[in-house]
């Protein structure tokens, strides 16, 4: 099938992750596309501002330097603004193309020509150490209540499993296809979340219209938590209000208030237990900060 002559913007968003965004700028240009592309980068409020550095070591980039962390929402809704592909590709800073993406991302579009009821797609996600390790082959729905859901594939040695797409309810934030089109009817990234859940909302939003899909020809490699590490306060604080904003948003009567005593009663108090017996004060800290802020937020969304 003949893909037609696309362009593709693909939009990364920095944080004190200079080493990072230049691994991921250095595979994007020695691949050989085939098709228009734009490469954005948005500085998201670093120490200093790396855009500068980036851009005089590969000029083919656009993008900005924020003074203020905008969160991962409001970083990539910047590159949303300042895009001009008929397709966005966002990607983790912390994530490296594989050298057969140019092959991989015509197969993603012409996915999209074939069925135009599709309105996102994310590809299999491996981690770059050990390489043959998947982080995501798809998901399977939140529940309504406890909020839970299974990460299909996670931590499985890649042995082709997993090597058909599916249709899954909530792509991965850290690689996301969508057409410009369905960006502009659903509108940008809720900047409520700031980090963490931003996609699963926006995903929910997308699905009332499209559909969502698993691409298993395609791949991505990414380092998980580079930026925040895998343990900290503030990834505790923000898992902790945005799960609580997400149910508030994204339900509404007695399943709101039961998905709420869920998470306050039984989910949060089990992992508060769990700081105090492991003598985390400062997780316990950010979980009472994140309940609070997120009873704040419930009152402007």
């Amino acid at each position: 099938m003949t893909i037609q002559p696309y362009k593709l913007s693909f939009i990364t968003v920095n944080y004190n992750g200079l080493e990072d965004t230049r691994a991921l700028l250095q595979r994007i240009n020695s691949i050989s596309f085939s098709f228009l592309f734009e490469v954005i980068v948005i500085d998201n409020g670093s120490a200093q501002d790396e855009f500068a550095l980036l851009k005089a070591e590969f000029p083919f980039i656009t993008g900005c330097y924020s003074p203020v962390n905008l969160g991962f929402a409001g970083g990539n809704n910047v590159g949303i603004r300042m895009s001009q592909g008929d397709f966005l590709y966002f990607i983790n800073n912390d994530t490296l193309l594989p050298m057969e993406a140019n092959t991989q991302i015509l197969a993603m579009l012409a996915f999209f020509e074939q069925n135009p009821e599709v309105g996102g797609i994310t590809p299999k996600i491996k981690y770059v150490e050990p390489p043959e390790m998947i982080q995501f082959a798809g998901c399977t729905p939140l529940s309504k209540i406890t909020l839970r859901n299974k990460q299909i594939g996670y931590r499985e040695i890649d042995k082709g499993q997993y090597n058909r797409n599916i249709q899954i309810p909530y792509l991965h934030g850290a690689a996301m296809l969508l057409p410009r089109d369905v960006v502009d009817q659903i509108g940008l990234m809720p900047e409520a979340y700031f980090l963490y859940y931003e996609e699963l909302d926006w995903c929910y939003q997308i699905t009332k219209r499209y559909q969502l899909y698993y691409f298993a020809e395609a791949c991505i490699y990414h380092k998980e938590s580079a930026s925040t590490g895998v343990d900290s306060p503030f990834k505790t604080f923000y898992l902790t209000r945005n799960r609580l904003l997400f149910a508030y948003r994204n339900s509404s009567g007695m399943t709101r208030i039961l998905s709420l005593m869920y998470l306050l009663l039984i989910a949060n108090t089990s992992k508060m237990c769990s700081f105090m017996l492991n003598g985390k004060w400062k997780h316990i800290h950010a979980m009472w900060s994140a309940t609070r802020a997120a009873f704040k937020l419930f009152k402007s969304n």
